[in-house]
C-alpha cells in the first residue's frame, strides 16, 4: 500500500483562525470557552461555550458565496483553503485525482432553525430559495471542491462526534489503495443556536456550570458534560512519493487508523469500552507499534463522566500493564467539543506535538477522578519526544475511530 503524509493544515476553532494560531494557544493552555453570546440564556440551564472568535469569511469566499453557504460550510471552506494555501499543491496534482473527504456530525442547524423561525413567523413563502443546499450536510464538502477544482470522489462523513476523523481514515484508504494521490480532509461543525443547546442539555450531555473555568473538566471528579464548541479543521493528505517529488513539506505520516462501531446504543458507549479499545488496536497494529514506545494520546476526553472512565477503560485495555506510561491529554479542556470538527483539530494537535516535542496540557484539572487514573498531562504543557501519536474520537451510535501519526 501507498504512504501518506500530511502536507497542509488549517483551522478555524475558539482560540486561533489557524493552525498555528490554535496550536500556540494549546501549548500556553489557552481557555476559548465564555458565556454564550448567540442568544439570550436566561431560561437554559446551560450558560457558557466555546465559540469562534474574529472570523472573517470573505478572506476566503465572495460575497454571494458567504450568502448561499451556512457557517458551518464557511468555516470548512476557509480551514480547507489554509490547508491547500500551507500545502503549495494548486497545481501540482490532476483534478481527477484530488479529492475532499470532509464531514459535519450535524451540518446546517443554524440555517435550519432561522428558516423554520421564517415558516412560523412569516409563511411559507420567505422561506429561502438556499435553505437545502444551505443545510444539507455534505455542502462544505462540495464547496470545497468547487473552490479547489477537485474533480475526485467528494465523500462527505458524518459520524456524529467522530466525522472528520473518520473522514481522515476514509481519505487515507483511498489514498492508500489508488483512487487519488491528494485529498482535503477533516470536518466543520457550527450548532451553537437555541434548538441545539436546548437538545443537547436537555439530554444532560451538557456542562451547567457558569464559570468557563469550570465548565470543560475532561477526567475531573468535578466533570458534568461538555462544552459545545464551533469552527472547522483541514489536513492535506497526499500520496507520500507525490509529496516528496514535489518537495511538499511533511508534518508526519497517517500511519494507522482503527474504526468500531460498538452496535450498542444510540448515545452511551459500550460498558466494557470494548469497541473504542478495538479501534485503537487496530490504529496501532496499522502503524507497527512495539512495546516500549514513548505514546501520546489526543484524547475525545469531553468530559462527561461516563465518556471520561470508559476512555480510561479503553486505554487500560488496550495498553495492560503500561497504560500508565501513556501520555494522554483532552485540548476539549481549551475548545470545548467541536462536535463534527474535534478529530480533525485534534490530530493536528498531535502532529505538531510530534513534531515540537511539547504535549498540550488537559487545563482545569485540578481533582482527578478516582476512576480516571491515567497520566493526562494535568494543567500545563510538558516536553517529550512521543515516536507514535494517538488521536481517539468517540460519536454517537457508537463510532469509534483512531488515528496513529508517525513522522515521515
Amino acid at each position: 500500500m501507498r504512504r501518506v503524509v500530511v502536507s497542509g493544515l488549517g483551522a478555524i476553532t475558539p482560540i486561533g483562525n489557524n493552525a498555528g494560531e490554535a496550536w500556540e494557544s494549546m501549548k500556553k493552555g489557552v481557555c476559548g470557552i465564555g458565556r454564550i453570546t448567540r442568544f439570550d440564556t436566561t431560561d437554559y440551564k446551560t450558560k457558557v461555550d466555546a465559540e469562534v472568535k474574529g472570523f472573517d469569511p470573505s478572506l476566503y469566499m465572495d460575497r454571494q458565496d458567504i450568502h448561499r453557504a451556512d457557517l458551518f460550510t464557511q468555516y470548512g471552506v476557509a480551514a480547507a483553503s489554509q490547508a491547500v494555501e500551507d500545502s503549495g499543491i494548486c497545481g501540482k496534482v490532476e483534478r481527477e485525482r484530488f479529492g475532499v473527504y470532509f464531514g459535519s456530525g450535524i451540518g446546517g442547524i443554524l440555517t435550519y432553525s432561522e428558516e423554520q423561525n421564517k415558516l412560523i413567523s412569516r409563511g411559507n413563502r420567505r422561506v429561502s430559495p438556499f435553505l437545502i443546499p444551505m443545510m444539507i450536510a455534505n455542502m462544505a464538502a462540495a464547496m470545497i471542491a468547487i473552490k479547489h477544482g477537485c474533480e475526485g470522489a467528494v465523500q462527505p462523513s458524518v459520524t456524529a462526534c467522530a466525522s472528520s476523523a473518520s473522514a481522515i481514515g476514509e481519505a487515507v484508504r483511498a489514498i492508500r489503495h489508488g483512487y487519488a494521490d491528494a485529498v482535503i480532509s477533516g470536518g466543520a461543525e457550527a450548532s451553537i443556536c437555541e434548538i441545539a443547546v436546548a437538545g443537547f442539555s436537555n439530554m444532560q450531555a451538557l456542562s451547567s456550570a457558569e464559570d468557563p473555568n469550570a465548565a470543560s473538566l475532561p477526567f475531573d471528579r468535578r466533570h458534568g458534560g461538555f462544552v459545545m464548541g464551533e469552527g472547522a479543521a483541514a489536513l492535506l493528505l497526499e500520496e507520500y512519493e507525490h509529496a516528496k517529488a514535489r518537495g511538499a513539506r511533511i508534518y508526519g505520516e497517517v500511519a494507522g487508523y482503527g474504526v468500531s462501531c460498538d452496535a450498542y446504543h444510540i448515545t452511551s458507549p459500550r460498558p466494557d469500552a470494548a469497541g473504542a479499545s478495538r479501534a485503537m488496536r487496530e490504529a496501532m497494529e496499522e502503524a507497527g507499534y512495539q512495546e516500549g514506545e514513548l505514546v501520546y494520546l489526543n484524547a475525545h476526553g469531553t468530559g462527561t463522566p461516563m465518556n471520561d472512565k470508559l476512555e480510561t477503560l479503553a486505554v487500560k485495555k488496550t495498553f495492560g500493564e503500561r497504560a500508565q506510561e501513556v501520555l494522554i491529554s483532552s485540548t476539549k479542556s481549551m475548545t470545548g467539543h467541536m462536535l463534527g470538527a474535534a478529530g480533525a483539530v485534534e490530530a493536528i494537535a498531535g502532529l505538531y506535538a510530534m513534531n515540537e516535542g511539547i504535549l498540550p496540557p488537559t487545563i482545569h484539572l485540578l481533582e482527578q477522578d478516582p476512576e480516571c487514573d491515567l497520566h493526562y498531562i494535568p494543567n500545563t504543557a510538558i516536553q517529550a519526544s512521543p515516536s507514535l501519536v494517538l488521536s481517539n474520537s468517540l460519536g454517537f451510535g457508537g463510532h469509534n475511530v483512531c488515528l496513529a501519526f508517525r513522522r515521515a
